[in-house]
């Protein structure tokens, strides 16, 4: 049997943020491990992985050949494909930027600020990818102050004049909040990659984070459905921060159940639904509708998928529930604004999740040290982790693909994007 392409690759992803601080769509970075690698081979095999509820994907391409290949065969219905300006001069790849557009193949060209596009291929790419230097951050926010400026003597200025973001643009090197919404509420960029997660939190330091307010309100009303426990695991786990408050709740001497309780899924059907909900309308007083909290959880929440993904597909319901939460509050840290060895320590959580999340030791921790890794651009950072943890390049790129292709992932774009 052939081999797989995703034998032949190094994968990572990163989340690009939309308007509503919910998902626009993933950026892939594909990095070759051996020359050769076929761009149809790679479009079959991401289309046989993906379905309609996938998020879309913007494909970034570190290899000139394997973009000219993607390029001669990609159609309209294929994930986007990011072109490097820098990459323009080659008269191939400018070649393959004119035939790919004329089959309506969506291209997106990614530069500097100050690179601008050239006349010839202008009109074949739909959006730009712009990376702002500390400079470009700089003229960005001071256009941004001078906008509002104007807005407060009365004269409205739906867009800040000479800022380097462009409307329905993807901006990388968005480092503070205050960038974020001038790039996203101001400019109209049409997603930024990445989230300032440290200065998304920073607002809410020395505390816990406070549980969506809106999730709040649609888990009650769901309950009220009397919905199956799938569905109320599902949506309860897509906030890490009422996880780990349920769990406290449940092993509190008050409530006076007799063993610990390590799991959501048993700790709701001691419960029962009404107990459930009457404990979820108690948390209401410090909820939360900080939209820039969004990116965070939902991050935590990816990477618990991926970690499922990850481990081996044959485990049982029950082993796979504890290996999803060892992925949830593997930085839960930045949830509650203490170190997480005493986060970890007031919940009876399995010895198996605290040796991964504390030690990095145990049969947890080389899922979750590559579900970290895949969050980069380097390509390094995760062969390292591959030859470490004896892991096989297809079997982690798949779970990667996978995750990313899953309705787990969609429903959590569901309800996030609910609460806007």
């Amino acid at each position: 049997m052939a081999q797989s392409v995703l034998g032949s690759l190094t994968l990572g992803y990163r989340p690009l943020w939309g308007r509503q601080r919910t998902l626009a769509a993933v950026q892939l970075f594909v990095h070759e491990d051996s020359e050769g690698v076929d761009g149809q081979h790679l479009l079959r095999t991401l289309s046989e992985l993906r379905t309609a509820e996938s998020p879309e994907l913007l494909l970034s391409l570190r290899s000139r050949d394997l973009l000219a290949g993607l390029l001669d065969h990609a159609s309209a219905g294929d994930p986007l494909i990011e072109v490097p300006l820098d990459w323009l001069g080659d008269a191939r790849l400018r070649a393959g930027v004119h035939h790919a557009r004329s089959r309506g193949v969506r291209l997106v060209a990614r530069g500097d600020a100050t690179q601008p596009l050239p006349q010839d291929v202008a009109r074949c790419f739909e959006r730009r990818m712009t990376l702002l230097s500390a400079v470009d951050a700089g003229n960005a926010l001071r256009a941004a102050l001078r906008a509002r400026e104007s807005a407060a003597f009365g004269r409205l200025a739906p867009r800040a004049e000479g800022s380097p973001v462009l409307p329905n643009s993807v901006v990388e090197g968005v480092a503070s909040r205050a960038l974020a919404d001038h790039a996203l509420d101001q400019q109209g960029a049409w997603a930024i990659a990445g989230w300032p997660v440290e200065d998304a939190v920073h607002r809410h330091a020395g505390q816990p984070l406070p549980p969506s307010r809106r999730a709040l309100v649609q888990i009650m009303n769901a309950l009220d459905e009397e919905p199956s426990l799938d569905q109320v695991e599902q949506m309860l786990g897509e906030e890490p921060t009422l996880s780990y408050r349920l769990l406290l709740y449940l092993n509190s001497a008050g409530l006076g159940l007799r063993s610990g309780i390590a799991s959501l899924r048993h700790g709701f059907m001691m419960l029962g639904y009404r107990s459930l909900s009457a404990w979820l309308a108690e948390q209401l007083p410090q909820a939360t509708d900080d939209a820039d909290l969004r990116p965070v959880n939902a991050t935590m929440v990816l990477r618990g998928h991926l970690m499922e993904h990850l481990m081996d597909a044959g485990i049982e319901d029950d082993l796979r529930r504890e290996v999803y939460l060892c992925g949830l509050f593997a930085q839960l840290d930045l949830v509650l604004d203490e170190p997480l060895r005493t986060s970890l320590a007031r919940i009876p959580l399995s010895d198996r999740i605290v040796a991964a999340i504390v030690h990095r030791s145990g049969p947890y921790a080389p899922s979750l040290q590559a579900a970290l890794a895949f969050e980069s651009d380097d390509p390094a950072l995760l062969r390292a982790v591959r030859d470490t943890c004896d892991f096989a390049p297809e079997d982690v790129n798949r779970a990667l693909l996978r995750t990313l292709a899953s309705g787990s992932l969609q429903t959590s774009r569901r309800l996030n994007a609910n609460t806007a």
